[in-house]
Parts: structure tokens; sequence; C-alpha cells
């Protein structure tokens, strides 16, 4: 199927390793073209293997002199720009509220949430200012940003945020005929997720198989989520198929029900 993105100019964050690499690949199959930013030096570093034809810049999307360094590297090998993917995210830490240390507080919040704000606000003008007709946002946020999350509130405050965030920018960018969706992920295979179930399984004390179980248990359909389905809806909703949606907060998570 052509999806009409040839040529999109799009802006991947954290695009060097894991959902924004596949992501990015995904494009660039596509005909789109694409910029990455990510603070991995060796996953930059071998993105011309990876990703052929991208460009990169290295960039910490909570520090904004270097958000602004990276719009600036992006409008310029792109051309403009059509499309952001607001996928920049850790884990944060995982522990009970008031065991959980300030600073660690602070660092998620910043780059899982604030982060998005830094890319979105300096992104907006230059998306304004597109002729391509087909303009959008797209803000990767969580199954933790619809259900609580036992010892990982910083993460679950963040993804929640998120939503409101995309939901807020869908109204006012309406006008300017640019879209803004989230999308939720469920469980994603890969290094992230493991850490993340290693982490839980310690701080309750039990096996990283049992706490596996105990967190597909809350799915109708009991595995993770492979990334290439995120990289898909993803660019599913930065073409104009998708020209009517925004707005939306979408989950990929095997109809999860609660987070374990």
């Amino acid at each position: 199927m052509d999806l009409g993105i040839k040529d999109l100019r799009v802006l991947v964050t954290a695009g060097a390793g894991g959902i924004g690499l596949q992501t990015a690949q995904t494009f660039l199959r596509e005909g789109a073209k694409v910029h990455v930013c990510d603070i991995d030096t060796e996953a930059l570093a071998n993105l011309g293997t990876n990703a052929p034809g991208a460009t990169s810049t290295l960039c910490d999307v909570s520090d904004r002199d270097q958000v602004a360094k990276m719009m600036d590297d992006a409008i310029k090998a792109l051309g403009g720009l059509d499309c952001l993917i607001n996928n920049a995210g850790i884990a944060g830490p995982t522990g009970r509220v008031d065991e959980i240390d300030p600073a660690d507080w602070e660092q998620c919040i910043n780059i899982c949430i604030t982060g998005q704000f830094n890319v979105a606000r300096v992104a907006i003008p230059h998306l304004k200012a597109s002729r391509s007709g087909n303009t959008s946002i797209i803000n990767y946020s969580s199954a933790a940003g619809k259900f609580g999350f036992p010892l990982r509130s910083p993460y679950a405050a963040a993804k929640w945020g998120v939503i409101g965030f995309t939901k807020t920018l869908a109204m006012e960018l309406g006008e300017n005929g640019i879209r803004c969706n989230a999308v939720q992920p469920g469980p994603v295979d890969g290094a992230r997720i493991r850490s993340v179930i290693d982490g839980k399984a310690r701080a309750l004390n039990i096996s990283f198989d049992e706490m596996q179980s105990r967190m597909l248990a809350n799915q109708s359909i009991k595995s993770l989520i492979p990334p290439q389905q995120l990289a898909d809806i993803t660019v599913y909703l930065a073409s104009p198929l998708a020209s009517t949606i925004s707005g939306q907060d979408i989950s990929v998570d095997g109809d999860m029900q609660s987070l374990a």
C-alpha cells in the first residue's frame, strides 16, 4: 500500500535505537526524509548502517539549548518539517512514592513529558510553515498513561501528562491543519521492558518469569508488543490516510485491562 508520504520531512526523537529506530527505518522505506536525535553516541555512529539516509544530532531533549541546536540541524537537513515523532523517554525509578529520590522523579518528568514540550514548542513554527498539506505530531505515551502503575509513579505521571498535552495540542493546532495524536504501547519487547520487569521483580522479591507473567496476565493477548507494530501505527498516523484522526490516544497493548 502506498501511504502517500514520499518526501515527508520527519523528526524522530530517540531515533537511533529501539522503537525510534524502527520508526525511522519504516519512514525511510516509505520514501520519507528522516532526521533523528539521540543521547546514545554509539547508536548514532551506527545510524549509517542501521538507517541509511537518515541524518542525526546528539541531543538530550530535557536540555533546551541542545533541543534548539537539534531543531536547527533538522531544518537544515530536511529543508523544513512536516512531522514530529516525540519518542524520547526513560523508564524512571522503581519504588513506592515515599521511597523515590526526588532527583529521580525530576529526571523522569524532565525527559518523558517536559522533553516533549521542549521539542514541540520549537517544532510548531516549522510545522505551521509546512506546505505539505499533511502535518502532524505523534507523542509517545504508554499504557501507564491510562492506568495506575504501582512502584512506577514518576513514569505513570509523565505518561498521563502526555495525553493531556496531546489533546491540548490537537485543539490548539487544528486550525493550522496540524494533527496531534498519542500512541500508548503496552510492554514492548526489548531491553527496556526487561530492565523494568527485573526491577519490579527485585522490589517484590519474586522471579523475573513470575513478574513477566503477572504483567501479561492483565492482557487479552498475552505477549510483549513487537516494536514494528508501533512503527507501523506511527507511520500510518503520519500519513494522509489518517487525515481526520487527531486528539486520539491509540493503544497498542494486547487489550490491557490494568498494570501490575
